[in-house]
């Protein structure tokens, strides 16, 4: 079987959040554009109580490391144009195998 995914930790920063409730509105339209224009599994794993930090995890999978590295991109760069503030991504590209070995 050939399975690749783009694992990616998105750290971001919104300055202009006043409150968990601004924040999470702004962050509620990140995590869907994130699933539905980019096709990512989202969820947010640290800083629910920060006014003006998330960080999410996300997961693309694609059929070549190619194509999972090119989905790792297609994110930062809709992240970047969205978010010019703050948005850090760390991105790693595994194969089912990889996968496999740990557990």
């Amino acid at each position: 079987m050939s399975a690749f995914y783009a694992l990616l930790r998105i750290d971001l920063h919104f300055p202009d959040s006043g409150s968990l409730k601004a924040k999470r509105a702004e962050l509620n339209a990140v995590k869907a554009g994130l699933r539905d224009r980019l096709g990512a599994s989202v969820a947010e794993v640290d800083h629910q109580d920060s006014w003006q930090r998330a960080t999410l995890a996300a997961a693309i999978c694609e059929r070549s490391a190619g194509l999972a590295a090119d989905a790792g991109d297609r994110v930062q760069r809709w992240l970047d144009a969205r978010l010019p503030q703050g948005a850090r991504v760390e991105r790693v590209i595994a194969s089912w195998t990889d996968l496999e070995s740990i557990g």
